[in-house]
């Protein structure tokens, strides 16, 4: 999708009850509203009820800069189309990290405001894990029961990483790493997720990677549907930076003060 480009719509998602596993966890009756400001998306989603019935309107714009000045209006405008006032929500679910640091803070701004207001759990969502969420979703990895390994292209020769199990169980802990140091440790034929993944086939030259799908950003539906079977105790709302930022903040210069 072009930046600048908009798709929106409504879907009829399968969600059901509460049975506590992985991404196959059902949840109950919710509202939910889903933000993404993580990479090169401003994504928002409604999540409205379970079962056969339970209904998605979404909406998502790719934007190189200019997250902030754009997400209140869209949250504006997936809550007027999904026919729900802000008082109705049961949760807010947001993007975490890995991303681009003034992305995560709009996305992580706006949902602990909303949260705050409205008196309602603010739940954090991995983009590995949504970007993993959604290859297993789309290629049936989650039937055939394979892993599935997350990443992110970062910096020059670094990828984000993250292996989750069928039913999107944490293999290991999020990291950046050279993306040839990969070349040893992924199994044979290892499926990769998100757009690191050609950059790891280029780097270890394996040509037994299987690539599932290179998608720069989560889908919005994915961040949802994570959000809703997240446990509030534990999927806090704060960014996870694997990386310190490009630029640090000026240090003040005590003789200016003299």
């Amino acid at each position: 999708m072009p930046f600048g480009a908009r798709e929106s719509g409504k879907d009829q998602l399968a969600i059901g009850r509460v049975d506590g596993s992985g991404l196959n966890g059902f949840i109950r009756f919710m509202r939910l509203l889903a933000i993404d400001t993580a990479l090169d998306a401003c994504s928002v989603a409604v999540l409205d009820g379970d079962g056969e019935g339970a209904r998605l309107t979404r909406a998502s714009e790719t934007l190189q800069r200019g997250h902030a000045e754009r997400l209140l209006g869209m949250i504006g405008e997936v809550m007027a189309e999904a026919g729900i006032a802000f008082s109705e929500l049961d949760r807010i679910g947001v993007t975490v990290g890995p991303g681009s640091f003034t992305g995560l803070r709009v996305g992580l701004s706006a949902a602990r405001g909303i949260a705050l207001v409205v008196r309602v759990p603010a739940v954090g969502v991995s983009t590995l894990a949504a970007l993993a969420a959604q290859a297993l979703r789309e290629s049936g990895a989650e039937q055939a029961g394979s892993a599935v390994w997350a990443t992110i292209a970062g910096r020059g020769a670094d990828v984000y990483i993250q292996g989750f199990s069928a039913d999107g169980t944490p293999l290991d802990a999020a990291r950046a790493v050279a993306a040839e140091a990969l070349g040893e440790e992924l199994p044979d034929g290892a499926c990769l997720a998100g757009n690191g993944a050609e950059k790891i086939v280029a780097a270890t030259a394996r040509g037994d990677l299987v690539v599932l799908h290179t998608h720069g950003w989560p889908a919005i539906e994915d961040v949802a549907r994570l959000g809703a079977v997240a446990d509030p105790q534990t999927a806090r709302p704060e960014p996870l930076y694997l990386r310190p930022p490009d630029a640090a903040p000026a240090r003040r210069d005590e003789r200016l003060l003299a």
